[in-house]
């Protein structure tokens, strides 16, 4: 299903070329309620839409209300349930408020999933170009931020017995050149995922981390612009294609909010084709 140009979509003809498979879960989160931040776009929405068709009732947040809405729109109009909603995840009202209204309009709170992240990720810059406010802005959104959702939705998660998913990425385990701010918030979102799970563990909630090898909207672009990129990422995964948002990465985030991982929990799985095999 694709929302928009933005949105999931397959990375390479080597996922074509084996047909589209159906990777749902359906009925794996049936009666349960997700939240998702940053889900306008990107693997955001692809874990959204991916939820919706395993039976889950997804609350949709951005930053524009519009842009909420519009993924909403279409796991409702393929047979799901959703709401759109705003929520800034830098802004502890904004991240309260949109908890309470997850719960007011669905009666409960299985899992948060936190996907957002800064608007300037995928800029790459060296160190000595790098600004204390572009630390600051990939602090605020994925470190702090983390921290806010963790503490608003707790009592939430404990009372459902839920998860926690926090996005990370390959970059904060074996680290990135030109894109160490972004590194190092990712590399802190893993150390509090094993932290956590351990302080939650006697609530009865889950909390781990995913991360990607996807097309995304800023690799996307970058493709786009460059036609020889796609085949010189695609020859370095074993699995021959890029991952779709929706089909490949939004089915592990399933596993990962339902029952069927009730036993795990502080740990960060790598989906990247074998990309990543080291890690």
């Amino acid at each position: 299903m694709t929302v928009s140009d933005s949105g999931s979509r397959n990375g390479s003809v080597g996922a074509s070329a084996q047909g589209a498979p159906d990777t749902s879960l359906p009925g794996s989160l049936t009666g349960k309620t997700v939240l998702v931040t940053g889900a306008a776009a990107g693997v955001g929405q692809g874990i959204a839409l991916a939820l919706g068709a395993a039976g889950a009732s997804v609350v949709v947040t951005a930053r524009r209300k519009e842009a909420a809405a519009e993924v909403a729109d279409a796991i409702t109009a393929a047979g799901g349930t959703a709401a759109g909603v705003v929520c800034d995840v830098t802004s502890a009202e904004t991240v309260e408020s949109a908890l309470a209204e997850a719960v007011e309009r669905f009666g409960r709170l299985d899992a948060v999933v936190h996907n957002a992240t800064s608007r300037r990720s995928s800029e790459p810059v060296d160190l000595e170009h790098a600004s204390v406010d572009l630390w600051n802005e990939h602090a605020a959104v994925a470190s702090v931020a983390s921290y806010t959702l963790a503490r608003a939705a707790h009592p939430y998660l404990k009372a459902t017995a839920g998860s926690y998913l926090l996005l990370t990425s390959p970059a904060g385990m074996q680290g990135s050149a030109n894109l160490s701010f972004y590194a190092a918030a990712k590399g802190a979102q893993r150390g509090f995922t094993k932290s956590l799970a351990r302080e939650w563990g006697p609530d009865g909630i889950r909390v781990n981390g995913l991360a990607p090898l996807a097309v995304t909207p800023a690799l996307d672009n970058a493709m786009r612009l460059d036609p020889t990129m796609e085949p010189r990422v695609t020859a370095l995964i074993p699995m021959g294609w890029i991952g779709d948002t929706e089909t490949d990465i939004g089915p592990c985030a399933v596993f990962l909010c339902s029952a069927a991982s009730r036993y795990v929990t502080g740990q960060t799985l790598v989906v990247s084709g074998g990309r990543m095999t080291a890690l």
